[in-house]
C-alpha cells in the first residue's frame, strides 16, 4: 500500500515538473512590472527577464538603482521612481506603464519590494513602528497591485506576490509577519476574484535567503536603536545582557541559516510570469519546505513549545 502511495505521488511531482516547462510564446511583447529593483531578489529578477526577452519595467527606490540596472541590461527595460508606500509615485507609474503598454495591457506585476525593520518584541515597539512596515509590505502590494489591475486584466495576465514563509508562521514580533499574512490573504481572495477574467494570481514564499531584508548587520542595528529608547522600566524586565544574548543567538543561528543563493527565488518567480501552467504557489528554499512549513501544521503547543525552546528569555521569565 505504501509503495501504491509512494508511485502516485513520484507520478503526480513528475506530470507537474513536464506540465510546467511550457513557457508563453512572444515575450518580446509582454511588458512585466517589477517593483523593488535596487537590490535582491528584484534586481535579480529584472535581468533575469530582460534577459529572456521580456520588456521589464523596473521599479526602484532610488536614482543609483535605475541607473545600474540601465547599465546592465539591454534598452528593452524601462526604470521607474518608485516608492510603494507613496499612493501618488504609484497611481503616476500607473499612468507611465499605461502609455508603454497600450492595448496589449500588462502581462504581469510582480509585487517584490518590502522591509524587515523595524523588528523587535512587540512590547518594544509603538503603533508607527507597526504602521511603516504595513505601508510598505503589505498597503504597497495592494495599491501597486490596483493601479495596474485594469491592465493586467486586458492581456489575462498575472499578478505575483512575494510574501515570505513567515506569513505561514509568526517567530518575531513587529508587522513584518502580519504584513506576510495579509499578503497571504489579499493575495488568496484576489486569486479566487480574478479567476473568472483569466488573470493567474501566484504566491511566493520564500524561506531564509541572504538579502538586505535579512541583513544581520541592519537587524542588530535595529535592535539597538529601538533598545535605547526603551524606558528603563523595561530594560530592567529583559535584563542588562539580553542584548548581547541576542547578538550571539543571531550570529550563530540567523546568519547561518540564510541561503546566498538567490536564483532559487527568482527561478520560482520567472516560472510564475512565463510559465503556460505556473504553480499556484512556490516556496523556494530547503528551509521552507522541510522545516517552516511542516512547522506551521504542527499543533500550536508544539511549534510554541520550539520557538520559546530556542528564544532569547528575558530576565524575568518564568519559563
Amino acid at each position: 500500500m505504501f509503495l501504491y502511495a509512494f508511485g502516485l505521488v513520484l507520478l503526480f511531482l513528475v506530470f507537474r515538473w513536464l506540465r510546467g516547462l511550457k513557457r508563453v510564446p512572444n515575450k518580446c511583447e509582454k511588458f512585466v512590472y517589477i517593483t523593488g529593483c535596487d537590490s535582491g531578489f528584484g534586481n535579480l529578477l529584472a535581468r533575469h527577464l530582460d534577459e529572456k526577452g521580456f520588456r521589464v519595467i523596473a521599479g526602484c527606490y532610488t536614482e543609483k538603482g535605475e541607473d545600474e540596472l540601465k547599465k546592465i541590461c539591454t534598452d528593452k527595460l524601462t526604470t521607474l521612481h518608485l516608492d510603494v508606500s507613496d499612493h501618488e509615485k504609484i497611481s503616476k507609474a500607473a499612468d507611465t506603464i499605461k502609455t508603454l503598454v497600450g492595448q496589449r495591457g500588462l502581462w504581469a506585476v510582480v509585487n517584490n519590494a518590502g522591509v524587515s525593520v523595524p523588528t523587535a518584541p512587540n512590547d518594544w515597539l509603538l503603533i508607527e513602528d507597526f504602521k511603516h512596515m504595513l505601508d510598505v509590505n503589505l498597503y504597497g502590494v495592494i495599491d501597486v497591485t490596483l493601479s495596474v489591475l485594469p491592465l493586467i486584466k486586458r492581456a489575462k495576465g498575472r499578478v505575483v506576490n512575494v510574501a515570505s514563509i513567515f506569513g505561514r508562521i509568526s517567530p518575531i514580533g513587529g508587522a513584518y509577519c502580519i504584513s506576510k499574512y495579509g499578503v497571504e490573504a489579499f493575495n488568496d481572495s484576489l486569486r479566487r476574484n480574478m479567476a473568472p477574467f483569466g488573470v493567474k494570481v501566484l504566491c511566493i514564499e520564500p524561506g531564509f535567503f541572504k538579502t538586505s531584508v535579512t541583513d544581520s548587520s541592519a537587524l542588530k542595528r535595529n535592535f539597538e536603536k529601538i533598545w535605547e529608547r526603551l524606558p528603563q522600566d523595561v530594560k530592567d524586565e529583559y535584563g542588562s545582557d539580553y542584548m548581547d544574548k541576542l547578538r550571539l543567538a543571531m550570529r550563530e543561528k540567523f546568519e547561518k541559516m540564510s541561503d546566498p543563493d538567490l536564483m532559487k527565488v527568482v527561478k520560482c518567480m520567472e516560472h510564475a510570469v512565463a510559465a503556460v501552467h505556473p504553480q499556484t504557489r512556490y516556496s523556494p528554499g530547503w528551509d521552507a519546505k522541510f522545516f517552516w512549513l511542516p512547522l506551521s501544521y504542527m499543533p500550536t503547543f508544539i511549534s510554541d513549545a520550539f520557538f520559546l525552546r530556542n528564544a532569547v528569555k528575558p530576565k524575568v521569565s518564568v519559563l
